[in-house]
């Protein structure tokens, strides 16, 4: 290929200055970082930028509306999505990325083992826990929510996902399943997410329970 990256990496962002420094330099050689911003306050696009990730900004809320945006701005064949809050290591990257380059997986994701006290509140495992299992029952082989994933880009925009909020990963390996894709599932360590920044979903009992609802309804 011409182009300097063999895979692109969509960072949704919100609010994740503290985090992104280190997060970037953590990228595995040849995988470009693409930050889309969904509203920061904290300066996050302008860190971003310093660190050398291709920024782009999405103006409307949610967590599908970023990754929509930043697969719809990458180039790479294939493509990747890991959270920009530091919790997730960009090393477990590349053993995703084969298993699809291989044709072992048409979808490759991630699931999350935890490390550290705090990486994972129990009021979060337990929604995640019980979104798996509905999402086992339509045929996707994971017990996790795919917080990370590799996938080549035009079969994923050809599954036309479109959920633009928290639901996009349950849509998405729905869609996947009914679709007869291969969906492989591998462990990746979980930590707490970088000091400085706050979880949007699961910091609070309330908000997991709001995003399991709404993740849920897509389920409906």
């Amino acid at each position: 290929m011409t182009q300097s990256h063999r895979v692109d990496v969509v960072l949704p962002c919100l609010d994740e200055a503290a985090a992104l420094p280190d997060l970037l330099r953590r990228l595995p050689d040849g995988y470009r970082a693409i930050v889309v911003d969904n509203g920061s306050r904290d300066g996050s696009p302008e860190v971003a930028a310093r660190h050398g990730a291709y920024v782009v900004t999405e103006a409307r809320r949610g967590y599908g509306a970023a990754v929509d945006t930043g697969l719809r701005a990458a180039t790479a064949e294939i493509v990747c999505v890991i959270d920009a809050d530091g919790s997730l290591d960009p090393g477990a990257l590349p053993l995703l990325v084969a298993l699809v380059e291989q044709g072992a997986a048409d979808l490759a994701v991630g699931r999350r083992v935890p490390v550290g006290r705090g990486a994972w509140p129990w009021h979060a495992r337990a929604a995640n826990l019980a979104l798996a299992a509905l999402i086992r029952r339509r045929g996707a082989p994971v017990h996790d929510i795919a917080p990370v994933r590799a996938v080549r880009r035009t079969d994923l925009l050809g599954l036309d996902v479109r959920d633009r909020a928290f639901g996009y990963p349950l849509e998405l390996l729905t869609r996947a399943a009914a679709a007869g894709w291969r969906i492989v599932e591998r462990p990746v360590l979980y930590r707490p997410r970088a000091a400085g920044t706050s979880s949007k979903v699961s910091g609070s009992v309330r908000g997991s329970l709001r995003a399991a609802r709404d993740m849920a309804r897509v389920l409906a």
